[in-house]
C-alpha cells in the first residue's frame, strides 16, 4: 500500500455525496477505480465504492504528494482513498466532484490480467468470473435491487406483526414430496457403507436417520404458525433438480409466510399486496438501477413495475383458465387439457397476452398438486393458489393448507407417503387445529422479474447449478 499524510476528513459513501454532497464540504472516499484520464499536469479518476451505479469522479493534482508515483500504480480496478474537498463539475453529467489533497492506493489491478476493462462484458463471460463481476454496472445493479427486496420483504412482514421464523436447513421432511432432495451424511464415502437388510444403515449415521438440505420451509414454519399465529421464512432451500436451464437453481432463496386463522382469499389478498410492496420499495430505494435496467435489459422494466404497483391483479380459477387456453388460436408446445400441470407457456400467456397483468389461478385438480393442500368439496380441486408474471410465469405458489387430520392423512397415504414420517406435522392437526394458509415465492424469480435479467444465474451471487460450485 502506497499511503501519505492526509487529512482527517470524514468517510462518506459515493451515494451519499451524489445525492446530498454540497460544494465545500471535505469527505473522504474509498474504492475502486473505473477509469484514469491523465493530462499533463493532473489526473481524472473515477472511484466506485458499489453504494450506487455512478461513480464519483476525483481531479488528483501533481500537486499531490506521492502524485508521481501513486498515479504510475493506478489503473482499472485498483483500490484507493482519497480526501478532498468538493466542488460544483462542469462536466456533463456530473453535479460534483472531489478536488483531492490526498490519494492513497491499497492494492494494484495488474491490466494485462484484470478481467474487467472499460468495455461492455457478455453476461457468459462475466459467469466465468463470478468473484469479480459484481464488480461490473449491470451485476452490481442487480444485487442492489436485490438487497432492497430483501428489505422490503422484511420490512412488508415487520410492519404486520409477523415474526420471522428461522427454519432448518437440514431436515428428515420432503416437503414437497417430490424426493429430490440433496442428501447430507458423515459416512467416509471412500470405505464400505454399513449396512442392514441390504440397504444403507443410516442409523450409524450421525442424525441417526436419511438427512437432507430443505426443499422449503413451510412445514417448520407452520409448526411456528402454530403458535405465533403469522410468521414467514426467508432463506436458501435446495433442490437436487439436474435442470441446465435460465430457469433453475439448486440453491435459491425462498419467502414463505405461514397464516393461522387464514383461508384462501386472505392468503392470496396477503400475496398480491406483499408484490405491490416490494416493487415499490425498490422503485423508491434503487431509481437509478431501474432506470439502467430499462434503458440497457429490458425497456419495460418500469411499465412492469407500474402495472403491478397501481393494477389489481386478475383472478380465475384453474378451470376457466384452461378454457381460455382451449379457446385461444395460438399453438402450444404441450397440449391443453384439463388436468395437466400447466407449462410456463401457457403461464405466460395468460398473464401476458390475455390478462397483460398478473393473474392469480386458484382451485387446482387435485391430482397435479402437493398433499398438504386443503381438499375442496367434491374432491376434485384443492384450494391452492398461483401467481402468474408476464416473463416469468410462475412467481408465488400457495394455498390453504389441510387443517382436518383424518383428510391429511388419507392424502398422505394417496400419494405414496409414510404418515410415520409426517407424525409432528399431523400432530398440528390434532392439538388445536385452525384454518391457515400460505404461500412460497422464489426470491432469484422475484428479482428477476423486477430487473427484466433473462437468466437466474444472474441475480443471485453465487449460482449453484449441475457441474457448477465454483465460488
Amino acid at each position: 500500500m502506497t499511503q501519505f499524510p492526509a487529512p482527517n476528513f470524514p468517510v462518506y459513501k459515493i451515494v451519499q455525496l451524489l445525492r446530498s454532497g454540497n460544494p465545500d464540504e471535505t469527505v473522504t472516499i474509498q474504492g475502486w477505480v473505473r477509469t484514469k484520464r491523465e493530462q499533463k499536469t493532473f489526473s481524472f479518476i473515477e472511484v466506485n465504492d458499489g453504494s450506487s451505479m455512478m461513480g464519483l469522479q476525483a481531479v488528483v493534482s501533481e500537486t499531490v504528494p506521492g502524485y508521481a508515483e501513486a498515479i504510475k500504480r493506478i489503473n482499472t480496478g485498483a483500490s484507493v482513498a482519497i480526501a478532498g474537498t468538493l466542488v460544483a463539475s462542469a462536466g456533463k453529467g456530473q453535479r460534483i466532484e472531489l478536488q483531492a489533497e490526498s490519494l492513497t492506493v491499497y492494492g494494484e489491478a495488474n491490466p494485462e490480467t484484470y478481467p474487467l476493462q472499460k468495455k461492455r462484458h457478455s453476461l457468459e463471460f462475466l459467469r466465468d468470473i463470478g468473484h469479480l463481476r459484481s464488480r461490473t454496472n449491470t451485476l452490481s445493479a442487480v444485487f442492489r435491487v436485490r438487497n432492497a427486496c430483501a428489505a422490503a420483504v422484511h420490512q412488508f412482514f415487520q410492519e404486520r406483526g409477523f415474526l420471522w421464523a428461522h427454519t432448518p436447513i437440514l431436515t428428515a421432511s420432503d416437503c414437497e414430496g417430490a424426493g429430490e432432495m440433496f442428501a447430507v451424511t458423515q459416512f467416509d464415502l471412500e470405505k464400505k457403507l454399513p449396512t442392514k437388510d441390504g440397504k444403507v444403515d443410516f442409523s450409524q449415521d450421525f442424525f441417526g436417520k436419511p438427512t437432507y438440505l430443505t426443499v422449503s420451509g413451510q412445514m417448520e414454519a407452520e409448526v411456528m404458525a402454530m403458535a405465533f399465529s403469522d410468521v414467514y421464512t426467508f432463506g436458501p432451500t435446495f433442490r437436487a433438480e439436474n435442470s441446465n436451464t435460465s430457469r433453475h437453481l439448486a440453491e435459491f432463496w425462498m419467502v414463505e409466510p405461514e397464516m393461522a386463522f387464514c383461508d384462501l382469499k386472505g392468503d392470496m389478498d396477503l400475496a398480491e399486496a406483499f408484490l405491490k410492496y416490494v416493487f415499490k420499495h425498490v422503485l423508491e430505494h434503487c431509481p437509478e438501477d431501474m432506470e439502467f435496467f430499462n434503458q440497457r435489459i429490458d425497456d419495460s422494466v418500469l411499465t412492469t413495475a407500474d402495472n403491478i404497483i397501481n393494477n389489481e391483479f386478475a383472478r380465475v380459477t384453474y378451470t376457466e383458465a384452461i378454457d381460455l387456453l382451449e379457446k385461444c388460436t395460438k399453438t402450444f408446445e404441450f397440449p391443453v387439457a384439463w388436468g395437466v400441470d400447466m407449462q410456463s407457456e401457457h403461464e405466460r400467456w395468460l398473464a401476458e397476452e390475455y390478462f397483460k397483468k398478473p393473474v392469480i389461478v386458484t382451485h387446482y385438480p387435485t391430482e397435479i398438486k402437493a398433499f398438504y393442500m386443503r381438499l375442496d368439496d367434491g374432491g376434485k380441486t384443492v384450494s391452492a393458489m398461483d401467481i402468474l408474471a408476464p416473463k416469468i410465469g410462475e412467481i408465488i405458489g400457495g394455498s390453504q393448507r389441510e387443517e382436518r387430520l383424518d383428510v391429511l392423512e388419507a392424502r398422505i397415504k394417496a400419494q405414496g407417503l409414510s404418515p410415520e414420517a409426517y407424525w409432528w406435522y399431523l400432530d398440528l392437526r390434532r392439538y388445536g387445529t385452525v384454518p391457515h394458509a400460505g404461500f412460497g415465492l422464489g426470491f432469484e424469480r422475484l428479482v428477476q422479474f423486477m430487473t427484466g435479467m433473462t437468466n437466474i444465474r444472474d441475480v443471485i451471487p453465487f449460482p449453484r447449478t449441475p457441474m457448477n460450485v465454483e465460488f
